[in-house]
């Protein structure tokens, strides 16, 4: 796969579809007349078209000329002729609710995207007997915050109709639609003790097949060709989409490291927010200059000093932040 922006021989003429994408080409400019001297076209720069389909099943479609999450989910319901408010989450390259598979700001140049739907709706009171939960919650970006992992042993485990991918709807009848899941996460911390709530839930329509999911899935690779990770899409909140390197090694396990720390200081983990603070860190020579540069992207945090020390510690000094 080349990457954007170069030319050839072969790309000009176009290359076929392959699994999740393939790359179209517009028409190329027509040959200058005999004799005189035409200025040199630019290059063409290829659209991206990704494979998706609906986890419980439907047709394959193709979809392209996406620039964030919200277009993304536009466009997957243009295709399945679905409001985009039907769409809970992704996955890349498996149907289940496999939630080491989700989709966030980065799309592998093969991956294959799964739509996971609204079903059913349902409501479960539930009694706060201890200060955590057991719940991990993350959002799709496009309004709806939904349950990432259930610890076991928790409140939560020991409530059998909650199961990982329901997406929370409301709580206490006061609904949460639009809410980032940290501010999720805030919430369920600050409800009393020994008193209880309701929540009401969606859980993803599901094929027969992936009746019965309750707990986190398995690290294992999901069904379909999984991608290099040699080339990513990176999705942005703002601006276009940019055609990138996959994450090295080191930013990978950095990341790990942050998303770690992230549990234990706020209580979420949120693989795309450690990936950004890695990026930010890498450009800080210390922990102030980590501080401002994470103010002026990730403000509304308002992250506390020893934190940011640790975050920039585990990116810059790894061996240091273990200790």
């Amino acid at each position: 796969m080349r990457q954007a922006g170069r030319c050839s021989r072969k790309a000009q003429e176009g290359s076929p579809m392959e699994n999740g994408v393939g790359q179209e080409l517009g028409t190329s400019e027509p040959p200058a007349a005999e004799g005189i001297s035409a200025p040199r076209p630019p290059c063409a720069r290829p659209r991206l078209v990704f494979h998706t389909q609906l986890a419980h099943g439907s047709p394959t479609g193709r979809i392209e000329g996406f620039t964030n999450v919200k277009e993304l989910y536009a466009k997957i319901a243009e295709v399945f002729s679905i409001s985009p408010t039907e769409i809970l989450f992704c996955t890349l390259n498996t149907h289940k609710v496999d939630m080491q598979k989700l989709l966030g700001g980065q799309i592998g140049l093969e991956d294959f995207i799964f739509a996971h739907v609204r079903g059913e709706t349902k409501e479960v009171e539930v009694t706060k007997t201890e200060d955590a939960l057991g719940l991990t919650i993350t959002d799709n970006g496009a309004g709806y915050a939904f349950i990432k992992r259930i610890k076991e042993g928790s409140i939560i485990n020991r409530v059998q109709a909650v199961c990982v991918g329901d997406s929370i709807e409301a709580i206490n009848d006061h609904t949460i639609v639009g809410c980032r899941h940290y501010e999720v996460a805030r919430m369920l911390r600050e409800l009393p003790r020994a008193q209880p709530f309701t929540l009401r839930l969606v859980q993803p329509k599901k094929a027969f097949d992936m009746i019965g999911q309750r707990t986190r899935s398995s690290k294992s690779l999901g069904e379909g060709r999984v991608a290099s990770g040699k080339e990513t899409l990176r999705l942005r909140a703002q601006g276009p989409a940019t055609l990138e390197e996959g994450p090295s090694p080191f930013e990978e396990e950095a990341a790990r490291r942050v998303d770690d720390l992230l549990e234990s200081y706020i209580g979420i983990r949120d693989s795309e927010l450690a990936s950004t603070m890695v990026e930010v860190a890498k450009e800080s020579p210390g922990a102030a200059q980590l501080a401002r540069g994470l103010d002026s992207v990730l403000g509304e945090f308002a992250f506390p000093q020893e934190f940011v020390a640790e975050v920039w510690a585990a990116v810059c000094h790894p061996k240091a932040g273990q200790e």
